[in-house]
């Protein structure tokens, strides 16, 4: 028994040092990983570089989409509020595993100075920049429909940002206060990331299933159109609802940017004033021509869930509801239940109402079972997939299997002794790099040392 808790201390360790960040929530895509067994997962922080749009949209290069939410598990937005999500390298140091035992301030379960500061690249935990002030941005966007099949770029709409993000483990988006309520079955959300150079020029992004708690006076969410850089002139800057910021793939992109930043670095796009978008809720999104019909907004079950997700889930589910108690949106109750039947309750509004009903959630967090000796699994490559499907086999685990995530989408270890072995194999000098390079052919670039970029075009930085 021991060795089973120190070797998942050394392997959470590993883990999270080598690894990047991602959201982790209620109603997440990839939750207990790709294949719905680990507790400490990260396969949603898995950066996302140089793929087909088939491979990098809602992270179905290594099968996060073929993991739906289980019925019922839904992140609520409360309109005019806000809510707070973790942001973590793996699902281990998170409330959503073991308890929240490994959770601290930040995102990889260490502990920091609030002032932490590295002039090359913080890469403890690998947040892609130097301090807090230098950290990009990270943005919710919403969808309204309720098939993650029907969700495109351009009905994907960003409603809050969080300025220099990502930083500590909680995360605070503000709700704009006339977002309406979402069709049957609920809305699809998507978080999403884009560091601000220090290191290799990936992107994050990652679904949710989430509903709208609304306001009194809800609006029609208009139509976004790609943003623009416009760090140098802000009337050049996109008005109005934005798409999220899809870069540096294989295709797909819907932003690209060349030369030189103000601050004369290379210029890397980002949830920030750099590309037009404000800090907090965006409220500039909606149609205000338009009018919303009365449309009740549930959070049943999911219409890429079946029946068999929750069953399974329930397992795993029942006693670590107290720390995992719906920390998406801390103003709402949370209640476990053993049979993993997650009612939330429907709220509904009307264009000329005003009657919200709040929402009650049933966090289905999950457990650890103690063994005396853990075991791992490893995938040695990953099956890029572009099908979307309606996989929903959720099952509990007693073993926790440890992964660690790098700057490529080959193969990664994921044993503890692996894991250990390669938290001792990143390092760089740091610097800033050049945001646009040649594409390589082979995805191997982590691990490289990186002596001579010089904002060479040609060559990148890797600081994983």
């Amino acid at each position: 028994m021991r060795s089973a808790v120190i070797g998942l201390t050394v392997g959470l360790w590993a883990t999270a040092t080598n690894a990047h960040l991602a959201v982790f929530t209620k109603g997440m895509w990839c939750l207990n990983g790709a294949d719905g067994n680990n507790l400490n997962s990260d396969d949603p922080v898995t950066p996302l570089y140089e793929l087909e749009q088939s491979q990098w949209w809602f992270h179905s290069v290594n099968g996060c989409n073929n993991q739906p939410p289980a019925d019922g598990d839904i992140l609520t937005l409360p309109a005019g509020e806000s809510i707070t999500v973790e942001i973590a390298a793996n699902q281990g140091v998170t409330t959503l595993s073991f308890d929240g035992q490994y959770v601290s301030d930040w995102p990889d379960g260490q502990s920091y100075p609030d002032n932490y500061n590295v002039p090359t690249c913080i890469t403890s935990p690998n947040m892609h920049t130097q301090n807090q002030s230098m950290a990009a941005g990270t943005a919710l966007a919403i969808a309204y429909v309720s098939d993650v099949a029907d969700v495109t770029p351009e009905n994907l709409v960003v409603f809050s940002v969080a300025y220099n993000t990502p930083w500590k483990r909680l995360t605070t988006y503000e709700i704009p206060a006339e977002l309406p309520a979402c069709p049957e079955g609920g809305c699809i959300c998507a978080w999403g990331w884009i560091p601000n150079a220090c290191g290799e020029a990936n992107m994050y992004f990652e679904g949710i299933r989430c509903e709208v708690t609304p306001g009194s006076n809800p609006k029609p969410v208009g139509t976004p159109k790609p943003a623009v850089w416009c760090e140098d002139d802000s009337s050049a800057c996109v008005t109005g609802p934005k798409q999220m910021l899809f870069w540096h793939q294989a295709s797909g992109d819907n932003i690209e940017v060349t030369g030189l930043d103000l601050a004369g670095e290379f210029k890397s796009p980002g949830y920030n004033a750099k590309c037009g978008f404000s800090d907090g809720a965006q409220n500039d999104i909606f149609d205000e021509s338009g009018t919303v019909s009365s449309v009740a907004s549930s959070s049943t079950s999911a219409a890429t869930t079946s029946s068999t997700s929750s069953a399974a889930a329930a397992t795993s589910s029942a006693a670590s509801a107290a720390v995992a108690v719906n920390i998406a949106n801390p103003t709402t109750s949370s209640v476990d239940s053993a049979t993993s039947s997650t009612d939330a309750s429907t709220s509904a509004t009307d264009s000329s109402t005003s009657a919200t009903d709040s929402s009650t959630f049933a966090t289905d967090s999950l457990i650890s079972s103690s063994t005396d000796s853990w075991t791992s699994s490893a995938t040695d490559s990953w099956t890029p997939s572009s099908s979307w499907t309606s996989s929903s086999s959720w099952s509990s685990t007693t073993d926790a299997v440890l992964s660690s995530t790098s700057d490529t989408s080959t193969s990664f270890p994921t044993s503890v002794a692996a894991a250990a072995a390669a938290s001792t194999s990143t390092t760089s000098d740091g610097r800033r790099c050049k945001r646009r390079e040649s594409r390589f052919t082979k995805r191997d670039m982590n691990h490289r040392a990186a002596s001579s970029h010089r904002r060479n075009a040609h060559k990148h930085l890797d600081l994983h």
